[in-house]
């Protein structure tokens, strides 16, 4: 495996070794070869030593346990054990008092970025950490395992990132990009509307082009870091005569402090109370040609190509949450005091116990397939549909079992399954709704009958 790593400098202790200094492990995890691809490289070489049988999950005592998870390298490993040391200290202790204010401190993002937390799947040559996609999860999977979904990291490093980078010039990709990987610019995509939620083609937004400026007009709502945002990739129609909506939307970077641009209050939601979340409102705000990412009226389809990334991830982070109901869950009930015994006595909970742990270590599986699969080739929509929509409705099924076993104490806020229950529902809301995921997959259950329909 390549020995070149990224610029962030670590202490990271792994398995059974002391702690030792380490530069940037971010870059170990490079895109280039995946870990299986050295495997089986290093199996067939004369002289390797054999590669370590890496246990699933499923088959310790612990889903959180560090080292295992054929997907993921010793690399990965080193790399979770500084972000696990991070979030530990850096986010547990004070997410409470951010759940009461409704955001976290741009502080936090500033250390997030000098802890390599930020922009790790973003190539190292345009101002990213360099790392694949697995080394991206684990940060989702991190903040899942201490119940934190306030810091919105997802959102900026693997939604709004991505679409700069892939997409934004030669001077759009240094001017933000950077500064995003650091955390001193905070990114936001500005897609739903207060009248068009899942449908993405019934934007009202609207830009008109005035010279070689354009005006932009219109509202957004329910925006993550909406509130903290300093860059925001804004969809609009540019064309309404197109034949189509899809054939009319461009997408803009707009910036903090941009005449016209205003950001409303903070929004109160049922969950996610920690992570910043407000309307967007555009009154004749003037953007230069400069601002436009990508080709006008060609937005609809870069949307098309990032929505299952964005899919998956969502899939990742109800895998990983539903793995913290698990352990929080059966923690409780074996030390919750009952009829003479603890809950874990009484069978109808050792039978629920055993129906979410299942349900758990299934979701794992087709989701490591999944992120396995879109890190080295990148995953179709059908099965990022698929993922996002199992799994979600799973996590909410899972999140509904677990806070039932803590019967009236799993009602109360300081309890964490009551958070976790919250934080589930909209899962299955945000990212395309599931209703519109099953549409997305019937759609290809029934292709090879199209001709025929």
């Amino acid at each position: 495996m390549a020995t070149s790593i990224g610029r962030l400098s670590l202490k990271v202790l792994t398995g059974a070794r002391n702690s030792i200094i380490r530069k940037n492990p971010v870059r170990l995890i490079s895109n280039t070869t995946s870990h299986s691809q050295n495997a089986a490289q290093l199996a067939h070489e004369e002289d390797a030593e054999p590669v370590p049988l890496r246990l699933e999950n499923w088959e310790t005592t612990d889903l959180f346990e560090i080292g295992t998870r054929s997907v993921f390298s010793e690399e990965h490993d080193m790399l979770r054990a500084s972000i696990r040391r991070f979030c530990q200290e850096e986010i547990a202790p004070y997410h409470d008092q951010w759940e009461e204010k409704g955001e976290v401190p741009r502080e936090l993002w500033e250390k997030a970025g000098e802890n390599g937390l930020l922009g790790i799947n973003i190539s190292e040559e345009i101002g990213g950490l360099g790392g694949d996609w697995l080394a991206t999860t684990i940060t989702m999977e991190e903040l899942a395992y201490i119940n934190c979904s306030g810091p919105g990291f997802a959102l900026h490093s693997d939604i709004a990132m991505p679409y700069i980078a892939r997409y934004g010039t030669p001077e759009q990709i240094e001017k933000f990009i950077p500064d995003m990987t650091a955390g001193k610019k905070i990114g936001a995509l500005a897609m739903t509307e207060p009248g068009a939620g899942s449908d993405l083609q019934g934007v009202r937004t609207s830009a008109r082009q005035d010279g070689d400026d354009w005006i932009l007009n219109g509202s957004k709502t329910f925006i993550t870091n909406g509130y903290l945002s300093d860059v925001v990739i804004v969809v609009a129609v540019t064309n309404p005569q197109a034949k189509t909506p899809a054939h009319g939307i461009s997408l803009f970077l707009i910036e903090e402090g941009m005449p016209g641009f205003k950001k409303g209050n903070k929004l109160r939601k049922l969950g996610l109370k920690a992570q910043d979340t407000s309307e967007l409102f555009f009154d004749d705000v003037r953007v230069p040609s400069s601002a436009i990412l990508g080709k006008p009226n060609q937005g609809f389809y870069m949307m098309m190509n990032e929505l299952p990334q964005e899919r998956l991830l969502i899939a990742a982070i109800c895998a990983a949450s539903m793995e913290f109901m698990f352990e929080s869950t059966r923690n409780y009930v074996a030390e919750r005091k009952a009829f003479g015994g603890t809950l874990s006595n009484l069978q109808t909970i050792q039978h629920k116990i055993a129906e979410v742990y299942t349900d758990t270590v299934v979701a794992r599986t087709f989701v490591d397939k999944c992120n396995k699969i879109h890190n080295d080739r990148g995953l179709d929509s059908n099965s990022a549909s698929m993922a996002k929509y199992w799994v979600s409705d799973m996590q909410n099924q899972v999140a509904t079992k677990c806070l039932q076993m803590h019967g009236g104490w799993g009602y109360m806020w300081e309890y964490p399954i009551a958070k976790a229950w919250a934080d589930a529902r909209v899962q299955a809301i945000y990212g395309g709704s599931n209703e519109i995921m099953k549409e997305l997959i019937q759609r290809h259950c029934f292709k090879p009958f199209a001709k025929k329909r």
